[in-house]
């Protein structure tokens, strides 16, 4: 635990409370605003923490969240992709459960629990979480649920379907990263290298190449007969992520 951080930010929280406290001439705190407040505050470091991966910290922080307010909704989904980050298929499946208990209607916790679920097999019920959220008007972001429900056809070897899902989510939102790499893997599945050539283009003026990205990239270029830029991306690949699949399947390939 960083004890530092932590004590600034709660000192920051309890000096708001007491000027808001002072300028409304009020002298008794409202204890369930203040146990809001650590709570939101536990629950913001948390999801922080996630962001940087430091899976300690963000668990330390979301374990104290939900102590304290066990029936937050956000709370619940955040803890439950925590679990998910930590392989602990039992317990992200639990609060994920809780998570849509407490707020069956939650699109954020229909697009996480459905993810989660297509990705461990149970497709049927991942979709239908998944549909919910692509259709409610509340979601701000429906590229995310259409990515996930593309990924979760992809998975059961639905590339048509898989398809549809990815291209309605570039429909909305052209620059999401997520759905440009599908689309670069299934265009080159389908031999469209172009298209997948372009789709890598695309994504990398908005991202950071990956393993399987410069796979692709290099299995692209070799088919279109580019002999000197696959090398290129294997060359990458090797270097950047040297214990990957991708690399270790790279290294084997001769024909430059």
């Amino acid at each position: 635990m960083q004890p530092n951080l932590l004590k600034t930010v709660f000192r920051w929280s309890l000096a708001l409370l007491v000027i808001t406290s002072l300028s409304s001439c009020a002298l008794l705190k409202d204890h369930g605003t203040e146990h809001a407040d650590y709570t939101r505050i536990h629950l913001q470091l948390g999801v922080r923490y996630l962001e940087m991966n430091k899976l300690e910290l963000a668990k330390e922080n979301l374990l104290l969240a939900v102590e304290q307010e066990p029936n937050n909704v956000q709370v619940q989904n955040s803890i439950g992709f925590l679990y998910e980050k930590l392989n602990n298929t039992e317990l992200a499946n639990s609060h994920y459960q809780k998570a849509l208990n407490l707020a069956p209607d939650d699109w954020s916790v229909q697009n996480n629990y459905g993810r989660f679920l297509c990705e461990r097999g149970d497709n049927q019920q991942g979709l239908e979480l998944l549909t919910k959220a692509i259709a409610t008007p509340l979601n701000d972001k429906p590229w995310l649920a259409l990515t996930n429900a593309g990924r979760c056809h992809e998975s059961a070897q639905q590339v048509q379907q898989a398809k549809t899902f990815f291209k309605q989510a570039l429909s909305l939102n052209n620059s999401y990263a997520p759905a440009l790499l599908e689309m670069q893997k299934i265009s080159y599945h389908s031999a469209d290298y172009w298209a997948a050539k372009s789709y890598l283009q695309h994504y990398l003026a908005i991202a950071e190449q990956t393993s399987i990205s410069l796979w692709f990239a290099l299995q692209t270029e070799l088919a279109l007969g580019n002999k000197s830029l696959a090398k290129q991306y294997q060359k990458e690949l090797l270097e950047k992520f040297p214990f990957s699949n991708e690399a270790q399947k790279s290294a084997n390939i001769k024909d430059f």
